[in-house]
């Protein structure tokens, strides 16, 4: 899961935590909207902590090596 759909799920979960007002039987909107409010705030945790080693900045080797040839 990536930060694109961790903030999906964080939207997501605030619109049903806090801007729906819906009574339903078997299940409550608002304890959802709130499960997916945790999830996509860990998903975006994770995504911010192993963004090393999917490339991005501070990758282990992620520096590239310049080399000069010299033409003889």
């Amino acid at each position: 899961m990536g930060i694109g759909v961790s903030i999906i799920l964080i939207a997501v979960g605030a619109v049903l935590a806090f801007a729906v007002h819906v009574s339903t039987s078997g299940f409550n909107l608002h304890t959802i909207g709130w499960i997916l409010l945790a999830v996509g705030a860990f998903g975006t945790l994770l995504s911010l902590i192993f963004w090393s080693s999917w490339g991005g900045v501070g990758a282990p080797g992620g520096r590239r090596r310049e080399v000069i040839r010299e033409d003889y």
